[in-house]
């Protein structure tokens, strides 16, 4: 079956002038006091539940805590809290006041919290006990800081008690009218080329994700779907891929405060019976790695998977196919223009290792540094085309520049390098600073690292090109382990023949070394750079 040109050409944006993400995920469904929105449980084995009349009159009281502290509409309100149901109810809050969200991850120490408050001028911030002790290192130094919401205990001197203010507010409470263009909230990149940018969106941003919902997860909503992800809610991964989208088509959604741990998420899977995820390719790799047969152990029910962030490999594709019982949707986008690339196997053949096609709505081209569309084929950098697609951000907050350097044309270029081939589908080859050029060909990682974990003995890889003499860079690769392997000359050769076997002759790893774990972002993701910079200050040393 294949349905992608009638599905895409016959796509039409609807995007009503007046627009708030909050009367989209649950003000509209709140009537209804019996539709579940949010299942919740914590590693200590606490849980809850909430309906969307429960979420909606707890938002509304919020909503009149801030505004009694002084939240008017545009202010910036921080969130510093991992998945937990005061997360999902202030993100509600804030949307309908006209406020402006900014989500922070709960991992973030110190100085990462001070970078993006101060720059924000976030006025108030929410926190729990695992987050209140690294604002307050820097509570000082954030002058437009006025007041400190704690949640879940959270306590200091001057610290506002959560329940308390929730207690003490009215239930209902008059919603701001907001344009779609309006600003809804700032998410922080990743910082891959440089200081973090506070990428300001509109409320219109959820409008342009939901096609790729929709297709990425075999046509959502559908009788008993229920979502889960790990990903964090902090993030555009878990927030625009996961949280929100679920909530607009008024599907529940489970919450679970805790670290990923693969036997975990099977458990959660089977207990809540979720039928819709959203798992990064690294939980997706340690879940096949820790139990390659999950049906065996555990009742699993899953309809679909969305993979985001690195290239899933044809690995896991076909684990998950054989184990899981479905064929993962690989979806590719970014925190400034998200959602844009990806698979619907219900609607349209999927290739193994490729990240998809355009979603419908999006024009989604490979473009070479003239702004020009490159042959089919050829290595290129991924571009969305902005012109009436709502999925765009606003700007980088405060950084002009850096928006302007975002577009060339009417391209908005992701910076991230890829193939479309003759029949429409991309292949991510991975940052366009991750692409490796050696001795005049121009690699990908992706491909090497998906061969490397089909090896036995290999747990998890990334790969980077090593400055070198001869060749300009050699294909370097860090490997991560089986429990139960060791390192050694007669492995490395085995890994070397396993990758000459598969892929092309210049592509196998020259180098290898072991390592007990990869850097990664707190959103899955490999730090290439960070292997990067230690290969760099090793050469240094020898100089």
């Amino acid at each position: 079956m294949n349905r992608y040109a009638e599905l895409y050409g016959s796509w039409r944006w609807q995007v009503p002038a007046r627009y708030n993400i909050a009367q989209a995920c649950c003000g509209r469904w709140a009537a209804d006091r019996s539709r579940f929105a949010l299942y919740w449980e914590d590693e200590s084995g606490e849980t809850a539940k909430y309906t969307f009349w429960d979420i909606q009159r707890e938002a509304n009281r919020l909503s009149n805590a801030l505004v009694a502290l002084g939240v008017k509409r545009g202010d910036r309100v921080a969130l510093i809290l991992p998945q937990r149901p005061e997360m999902a109810i202030a993100y509600m809050a804030i949307f309908q006041m006209g406020a402006i969200a900014l989500p922070l991850s709960h991992l973030f120490g110190p100085d990462a919290l001070e970078y993006r408050m101060a720059f924000a001028g976030a006025s108030v911030v929410l926190v729990e006990p695992t987050t209140i002790a690294n604002l307050w290192a820097v509570r000082d130094k954030l002058p437009e800081l006025k007041h400190v919401i704690g949640v879940g205990g959270a306590r200091e001197t001057g610290v506002h008690a959560y329940e308390t203010l929730i207690q003490k507010a009215k239930s209902e409470f008059e919603k701001t009218d907001t344009s779609a263009d309006d600003p809804a909230l700032i998410i922080y990149t990743s910082g891959t080329t440089g200081p973090p940018k506070g990428a300001l969106q509109a409320h219109r941003l959820l409008i342009g994700n939901l096609p790729g919902f929709i297709y990425s997860h075999d046509f959502l909503p559908q009788p008993g779907d229920m979502f889960w992800s790990p990903a964090d809610w902090a993030w555009a991964g878990g927030l625009f891929d996961a949280l929100l989208p679920s909530w607009n088509f008024g599907i529940p959604i489970l919450g679970y405060r805790g670290r990923f741990d693969a036997e975990k998420a099977y458990y959660l899977i089977e207990k809540y019976g979720i039928r819709n995820s959203f798992l990064f390719p690294t939980a997706l790799k340690l879940m096949m790695k820790a139990v390659p047969e999950p049906k065996k152990k555990y009742d699993l029910n899953l309809r679909s998977v969305m993979s985001a962030g690195e290239s899933v490999g044809a690995t896991v594709i076909e684990w998950a196919r054989e184990q899981l019982g479905v064929t993962i949707n690989e979806m590719f986008g970014q925190t400034e223009i998200n959602y844009v690339v990806g698979n619907c196997q219900a609607a349209w053949p999927v290739k193994p290792g490729s990240i998809g096609r355009p979603y419908p709505g999006h024009r989604v081209e490979v473009i070479n540094e003239s702004g020009e569309q490159v042959a089919r084929g050829e290595l290129g950098e991924i571009a969305v085309h902005r012109k009436d697609d709502p999925v765009f951000f606003l700007e980088y907050w405060k950084n002009p520049d850096a928006t302007r350097e975002k577009y060339l044309g009417d391209w908005g270029c992701t910076g991230d390098q890829g193939r479309m081939d003759e029949d429409g589908y991309l292949w991510y080859q991975g940052r366009s600073d991750d692409v490796i050029k050696a001795s005049g060909y121009r690699i990908g990682p992706a491909e090497i690292e998906s061969c490397l974990v089909k090896h036995p003995a290999v747990a998890n890889a990334a790969v980077i090109g090593k400055p070198d003499e001869a060749r300009g860079q050699i294909v370097k690769a860090f490997i991560v382990l089986q429990p139960g392997q060791a390192a050694s000359q007669t492995l490395i050769d085995e890994i070397q023949d396993h990758v000459r076997g598969r892929l092309a002759p210049y592509e196998y790893p020259r180098e290898i070394e072991f390592i007990d774990a990869l850097p990664m972002t707190t959103t899955g993701k490999v730090q290439r750079k960070e292997l990067r910079k230690r290969e760099e200050a090793k050469l240094a040393a020898k100089a």
